[in-house]
């Protein structure tokens, strides 16, 4: 847990120090990985083509960690993978862009890299969408890779981001190859077949990072607030029936953004303003990560004095 813990750390400094990573991330093999699998159904396509990937980067990560001396080498391909994994856009960027656009217009098209990987509809340019947008991609790019690389290692973070993968459509691509950004590949629509059950096992692996998210925002947001709007989704009758759905996530950091604006987080108290309720839950996102690094940190001291 340490070593992966210190992992995190340096990738995250990493990124931030070179914030061009992120283009030289390229997904294009695993498109042409599972055009192979096309006449595979359901669970049996999702299975054929993550294992395959998967078994390799565990073998390998096995191989390094048990051979003498060479957890370094572990280290640096855990990194490696985790920073491949993260992603595929920095989010940080993607919000300084929106933020610091001048013309209206530009910052609603900025705005559409923030929309999830498997949604289609054009992303609506108000406070409500953009926060729900921003804290899901914050869960997706970020936060539910560290939270399965901490638990799995580098399988963990790679199986995460192979069944995002699953899910992106080519038609919601809406960065282009004209900013570096995208591989031309990464366009490409994967087969049809399997989306279902990729769908289901990818809100599975959301469902524990997100209640982990919803925790953190409850100590660095309005306890009250968060609790209040976590409890009102569970207690819709239209929300009983989802099982491992994350979507309370959306509310719980509506609230939060909500209740920080009202408590005079920023310059203006309107919970209306885009531009403001967009900054705020970058803010809120940070402080989500600096608590799940601060407990991830006394687990680790923790297990050195037991």
């Amino acid at each position: 847990m340490a070593i992966r813990l210190l992992v995190v750390l340096a990738v995250m400094l990493l990124i931030h120090l070179l914030p061009t990573i992120p283009r030289y991330r390229r997904h294009g093999w695993f498109h042409q990985w599972t055009d192979q699998h096309a006449d595979s159904d359901g669970a049996a396509f999702v299975a054929w083509t993550l294992l395959p990937p998967l078994i390799v980067c565990g073998v390998i990560s096995i191989l390094l960690w048990q051979a003498p001396m060479m957890h370094v080498l572990w280290g640096v391909f855990a990194g490696g993978v985790l920073a491949y994994s993260l992603g595929p856009r920095d989010l940080d960027q993607d919000i300084k862009a929106v933020l610091q656009a001048e013309d209206p217009d530009k910052q609603e098209k900025l705005a559409q890299r923030l929309r999830a990987t498997d949604d289609h509809d054009r992303l609506p340019f108000t406070a409500p969408c953009l926060v729900h947008a921003t804290v899901w991609a914050g869960l997706q790019r970020r936060f539910a890779v560290i939270f399965w690389f901490l638990l799995l290692g580098p399988v963990g973070a790679l199986g995460y981001r192979l069944v995002r993968l699953l899910l992106v459509d080519g038609t919601n691509s809406v960065s282009t190859v004209e900013d570096g950004s995208d591989d031309p590949d990464d366009l490409a629509i994967p087969p049809a077949r399997g989306r279902a059950a990729a769908r289901r096992l990818g809100e599975m692996l959301d469902w524990p990072a997100a209640h982990l998210m919803v925790l953190a925002m409850a100590l660095v947001s309005d306890f009250d607030a968060v609790v209040r709007a976590w409890r009102n989704w569970h207690s819709d009758a239209r929300n009983v029936a989802r099982h491992f759905d994350p979507g309370f996530l959306s509310a719980v950091a509506r609230a939060g953004v909500n209740a920080d604006l009202e408590a005079g987080d920023a310059d203006t108290r309107d919970t209306s303003d885009v531009l403001a309720e967009l900054a705020d839950a970058r803010r809120l996102l940070h402080r989500v990560m600096m608590v799940w690094l601060t407990i991830a940190a006394l687990v680790v001291l923790g297990g050195w004095f037991v």
